[in-house]
């Protein structure tokens, strides 16, 4: 990652690239589908022999996008506006929500229902979301390690302010988790990024919960993107795409 930043704009400022941005996103859904069939027999059981480290494909993506369940077409509207006007790849995070529970279900039916009592064991469940939600942790670091840079959309779905004098809070662990690594994971230089080739990172959503916790998110380190911002920025690409476009972008905020 090079540089993160903090976008605030109306819900509707990228409407008009949501369908271009669904059709991209889909691309990544049924890549991720296909590696989490691949986990089971044609019963439909968990074969624990396919389950490796590598649990999702391969991405390559230059910008991550990070939102809230609820901005989800927003995320789509904002990748399918930098693909159409830059050209540029985006991993929508939202790519595995609702995954991670089709894969905690495979580990439960696996590992965790009883049979004969038709329970779920209490100790064992904790322990396989545990795994999954350590395993979607780790990929999604390292998806935002290897883009180069990661923009946040910054609404009230994602950011609670107003009842909160001392800071912001988000009842979202995926994005507090998402911010907190942005400002510790070693900052590299465009040029790095270019070179490599990326690999595949994940993130999960769990929603519908009774339990509710509220984390205090630190977005000091990434850089304010207005809506005029983000318009200045498309009209002094002047054209420029991809990488240049980015570095557009880099200039405007350094």
């Amino acid at each position: 990652m090079y540089r993160g930043f903090n976008l605030t704009v109306p819900v509707s400022f990228f409407s008009d690239f949501s369908e271009k941005g669904g059709s991209l996103h889909g691309k990544n859904q049924k890549a991720v589908r296909d590696r989490l069939a691949a986990f089971k027999d044609a019963s439909g059981n968990l074969v624990s022999s396919r389950m490796t480290a590598a649990w999702f494909p391969d991405v390559d993506a230059q910008v991550f996008i990070s939102h809230a369940h609820k901005d989800s077409s927003m995320a789509l509207g904002l990748a399918g506006h930098l693909h159409q006007k830059f050209g540029i790849t985006s991993f929508v995070d939202s790519a595995v929500w609702g995954y991670s529970d089709d894969l905690l279900r495979m580990l439960d039916k696996s590992f965790c229902y009883n049979r004969d009592s038709k329970t779920y064991d209490y100790n064992k469940r904790n322990r396989s979301t545990a795994h999954v939600h350590m395993m979607l942790s780790v990929a999604l670091s390292k998806m935002i390690n290897q883009c180069e840079c990661i923009i946040f959309l910054n609404t009230p779905h994602s950011i609670e302010s107003e009842e909160y004098i001392n800071g912001t809070t988000t009842n979202s662990p995926w994005i507090y988790s998402e911010i907190a690594m942005t400002s510790l994971i070693e900052k590299r230089l465009p040029v790095y990024h270019r070179m490599a080739k990326s690999e595949i990172a994940m993130d999960s959503f769990t929603e519908n919960l009774n339990l509710t916790v509220k984390y205090d998110v630190d977005l000091d380190h990434l850089h304010d993107l207005s809506a005029k911002n983000y318009n200045t920025w498309v009209a002094k690409s002047g054209g420029k795409m991809g990488k240049e476009a980015l570095d557009v972008l880099y200039e405007m905020t350094s």
